[in-house]
């Protein structure tokens, strides 16, 4: 029997029912199954169950999945609703706990003032922060700029030397357009 996943278990049981109708026709004849005594019909039933269950659950998990979109798709338009409207209660109706608890609501609280003690050490807690983490505020950020050095070095490629012209032999004077000054240098 193929009990891999439920799929094959419910074709698995499909045929067997099948099988037991069509084997035992007699569904009030009684059968020793598991250790107990049974009818035909009371297996069969308990096998078409099972794939009834099996069929009712697919469908309400393809249900679910249609409803968990749904609920995906529409629920930030319906969230922004809900905010907008605790807004709208808040603005209109005050801070009153007794009305705002008809809405499921609780008041606003008013934020305790902190001591000068208490924001210096959040002054400092933020600026050591900041050193650590190298941040800097935007108008610090303006005077910073790369500083790189390039240089562009071109290789020319490889080409085929032309044959140079025999120097001429030490100590004799060169013409005055090839590369001299048109005098000689001697020993």
């Amino acid at each position: 029997m193929d009990t891999k996943n439920k799929k094959n278990l419910v074709n698995t049981v499909k045929q067997l029912s099948a099988g037991t109708k069509k084997h035992f026709p007699n569904s009030n004849q009684q059968v020793q199954v598991g250790g107990d005594t049974r009818t035909v019909a009371q297996v069969t039933g308990g096998l078409d169950s099972l794939v009834t269950l099996r069929e009712e659950s697919e469908a309400a998990k393809a249900t679910a999945k249609v409803k968990l979109e749904a609920e995906k798709a529409q629920a930030p338009t319906l969230l922004a609703l809900v905010t907008a409207w605790v807004l709208f209660i808040r603005a209109t109706l005050g801070n009153s706990p007794e009305i705002l608890g008809d809405f499921g609501l609780d008041p606003i609280k008013p934020k305790k003032p902190r001591s000068a003690e208490a924001k210096a050490i959040a002054a400092a807690k933020r600026d050591a922060t900041r050193q650590a983490r190298g941040t800097r505020s935007k108008k610090a950020k303006q005077d910073i700029h790369g500083n790189v050095a390039a240089k562009l070095v071109v290789t020319p490629l490889a080409a085929p030397q032309p044959a140079s012209p025999a120097a001429p032999p030490a100590g004799s004077a060169q013409p005055n357009g090839a590369g001299g000054s048109g005098t000689t240098h001697g020993p």
